[in-house]
């Protein structure tokens, strides 16, 4: 991706805060699909971009979100 694409530096951070956690990239375009998946372990940090294919990320499991909007938690409210 070259500098000024839309999307380029959209970034997340995902912190398992559990074992199991589950983050799935999904596509873009007419009709959506899953592209990656990754299975995460307490503790294990994934960093993830969004980009010209992958427009959506879904977590389930507890975990930590860190994105440009801030901070937010998935899974069990009281973390």
């Amino acid at each position: 991706m070259e500098p000024g694409d839309k999307n380029v530096e959209d970034y997340v951070v995902v912190k398992a805060l559990e074992n199991g956690v589950n983050v799935i990239g999904m596509t873009r375009g007419k009709d959506t699909r899953l592209q990656h998946t990754e299975k995460l372990t307490s503790g294990d940090v994934l960093l993830a971009q969004f980009t010209d294919n992958i427009s959506a990320i879904k977590i389930s499991g507890r975990a930590r979100i860190l994105t440009k909007h801030g901070e937010i938690f998935s899974g069990d409210d009281e973390v």
